[in-house]
């Protein structure tokens, strides 16, 4: 798409301006880093923009500070204070990383997943946001924790304007079909290859 000019342009009754002011599924997946971190660039974007965000962490520890949470609650501050922006909510629905031993059962573990897929459906339906970060999504609906085809239907039927963006790996293929925007990240190198390990201010 040289200068974001569109290679084809669809039959579909709508103008230039009524097809480029859509609401957008966005999918960043694929085995490399960088997922979340494209979703916070584009949250930070939004920001600028004065579009309300909220992100929803679904497999991160409430305990694990990322540094982007720390960043967007100082632009929370600066929007309640100067106007400035947006506001931005966040919230962390995991009980600790994928790939680690977890307290609690799965069962727990899937019933906070489902909780917080159902607090994002009731912000959804009151269209309380302009943009949603749902970070690392893709691991309960894999799981089997949250049903896919009813993520993929909540999505279509959403009422407004509202972005949703939605990280990790293994997107499942109903979800990558039904997106509007969907990214994989692949590995050419890593600092890992070399044993390097991750560091403050690069994983977190």
């Amino acid at each position: 798409m040289p200068q974001g000019k569109p290679a084809t342009v669809p039959d579909d009754g709508l103008t230039t301006r009524q097809r480029r002011n859509r609401p957008l599924t966005v999918v960043h997946t694929g085995t490399m880093k960088g997922k979340s971190t494209a979703a916070f660039g584009l949250a930070l974007r939004c920001w600028t923009a004065g579009v309300p965000i909220g992100v929803f962490q679904f497999v991160k520890s409430a305990k694990w500070r990322v540094g982007e949470e720390t960043a967007f609650a100082a632009l929370d501050r600066t929007h309640r204070e100067t106007g400035q922006g947006a506001p931005v909510t966040w919230h962390k629905m995991g009980e600790g990383w994928s790939w680690i031993q977890r307290p609690g059962t799965q069962a727990d573990h899937a019933a906070d997943a489902l909780e917080g897929w159902r607090q994002v459906q009731r912000d959804l339906a009151a269209e309380r946001h302009g943009l949603y970060v749902l970070d690392e999504f893709t691991y309960p609906m894999a799981w089997g924790w949250i049903d896919t085809a009813e993520v993929v239907a909540t999505l279509r039927d959403r009422p407004g304007f509202q972005h949703v963006v939605i990280t990790g790996r293994n997107a499942p293929a109903e979800l990558v079909g039904a997106a509007d925007l969907v990214t994989e990240m692949t590995k050419v190198k890593h600092p890992m290859d070399t044993g390097q390990k991750g560091q403050r201010g690069i994983e977190w």
